[in-house]
């Protein structure tokens, strides 16, 4: 069965970027009403911490070396996260802006999964290669500025960049990013950018 997988980075279920996601999913579910939907919920699923054994894989592979059995335990956590998104036909990540960035589990779950031999390799001749293949992706970024008119108030996005960047290393340049915001100030402008977002994603999701 071909497969949508969602990753939800927000601990709000209220929350903007939430609500797009919802949007998006009902329109992709009404085209697509025989895909499966895998939601990964960053903030109810375990993460390891990217430290000790994990850590010490990821350099032992580096170097051609064997595992021990915790490293080989700790890497395997990574591997089945990383299965678990190469598997996916579709990928659509919903994420709030925090701090001009993404928030901190998201940034958690790619240093997991972004591992040699897993999302790429390194070839002393070619340098760094991806080794997922991409993939139709949509990225909702919901922000207290308006980044989508230019109406961000002197504040830099440095989100987009990131998740472009971090993607198309291991593999995923087929990127749509679909802001909403602003998110906080006068209720006007919120519910004008909500509604210019939804009807976007709402069309998006109808041909995804």
């Amino acid at each position: 069965m071909a497969k949508l997988l969602h990753l939800s980075c927000s601990p709000r279920a209220d929350s903007e970027s939430s609500a797009g996601a919802r949007v998006f999913l009902d329109g992709f579910r009404q085209a697509r009403p025989d895909w499966d939907i895998d939601v990964v919920d960053l903030w109810r699923e375990r993460l390891p911490e990217f430290a000790g054994p994990i850590v010490e894989a990821k350099y032992a592979r580096m170097k051609a070396q064997p595992f021990n059995d915790a490293q080989r335990d700790s890497f395997a956590e990574a591997e089945r996260m990383a299965l678990r998104f190469s598997l996916a036909d579709r990928v659509l990540i919903s994420t709030p802006m925090w701090n001009f960035s993404i928030p901190y589990k998201l940034k958690q779950w790619f240093d997991i999964i972004v591992q040699p031999g897993l999302t790429f390799r390194f070839d002393p001749s070619l340098g760094y290669l991806p080794l997922l293949k991409d993939r139709p992706t949509t990225v909702i970024l919901a922000s207290g500025s308006d980044f989508a008119t230019g109406m961000n108030r002197g504040r830099i996005d440095m989100a987009t960049p990131y998740l472009r960047e971090i993607l198309r290393f291991i593999g995923i340049s087929n990127v749509r990013f679909v802001p909403i915001g602003p998110t906080t100030g006068p209720q006007q402008p919120i519910e004008a950018a909500r509604e210019r977002a939804h009807q976007h994603l709402a069309a998006m999701a109808a041909n995804f």
